[in-house]
């Protein structure tokens, strides 16, 4: 049976960090606060936007929620957005995307302001991310994969990784993490030949597929240790499943982050953390 890398006691860790800091700021008259910006109400912007009110209240960063309806216009969602990053009183803003069509997501990720940008989607804060300096900050669950891996003793230097996905929110950000911490990572994707000889071959694997348990025991081998960013709800099991088949691997592998209750509550987490951290660089200013 694989070791269950939990989210819980690395949330726990964080939170107790995050109200001290919290309490500090309070003390010299700041209050961290956190603008989320949400266009219309899909199920799993309110679900993230629910599970972010609750850690915020837990450490005690307050929350201003801007829920816009689905047909505004593109020229007040933007005003909108330029309000928020002009008020000195909201340290991060979390803007749900995709955004509708008719509001162009590329120009809204552009306009965000990077020191706000507390979930690492803007192009200041990716190229903090991939030079390694204090530019914005690195996607949510990018980081949130990271703290695991901190948090249970994973070692990472000169070790052999490999990320399956390569997408902005968490492929290409944590594999720069990664080689950041002095591992040698290997970048897997749909056009990548023979990827089960690539991951098989690996010490970590980090499975960023989007696609609900397209990663069995093919894929893994023994003494691994796999960090599953997937979360999916399985209609024909009726429950929550990663993009790994958990069932096939667990007795395979060394140890592996649940789902749910692995990566995705450490996510809102680090959020949070973001949030602190603007407020804190606020402050200093």
């Amino acid at each position: 049976m694989a070791r269950l890398l939990k989210g819980k006691e690395v949330v726990d860790e964080l939170n107790n960090d995050l109200t001290n800091r919290v309490e500090a700021l309070k003390s010299k008259g700041v209050t961290p606060t956190l603008a989320i910006l949400r266009v219309g109400e899909r199920p799993d912007d309110l679900s993230y936007e629910k599970g972010a009110i609750k850690r915020c209240q837990q450490v005690g960063v307050e929350v201003k929620v801007t829920a816009l309806p689905v047909d505004i216009s593109s020229d007040e969602f933007f005003a909108t957005l330029n309000k928020l990053n002009k008020d000195i009183n909201i340290h991060g803003i979390l803007m749900f995307r995709p955004l509708p069509k008719h509001i162009d997501g590329e120009k809204a990720r552009a306009s965000l302001n990077p020191s706000k940008d507390v979930d690492g989607c803007t192009d200041l804060s990716l190229a903090g991310v991939f030079t390694n300096t204090d530019l914005g900050f690195a996607p949510c669950t990018a980081e949130a994969a990271m703290e695991i891996l901190k948090h249970y003793k994973v070692e990472l230097e000169g070790k052999k990784v490999a990320v399956i996905g390569r997408s902005l929110v968490i492929g290409r950000p944590v594999a720069m993490m990664l080689m950041h911490q002095n591992a040698t990572v290997t970048i897997c994707h749909t056009r990548t030949k023979d990827i089960p000889s690539i991951t098989k071959a690996a010490d970590i694997v980090v499975v960023a597929t989007g696609k609900m348990e397209s990663v069995g025991k093919d894929c893994l081998s023994e003494g691994q240790t796999v960090i599953d960013v997937g979360i999916s709800w399985n209609t024909e099991k009726n429950k929550l499943c990663g993009d790994v088949i958990f069932d096939e691997v667990e007795s395979i592998v060394d140890a592996i982050t649940p789902v749910p209750g692995g990566v995705g509550g450490v996510t809102t987490s680090i959020l949070v953390k973001h949030v602190v951290e603007a407020a804190e660089k606020h402050f200093l200013k």
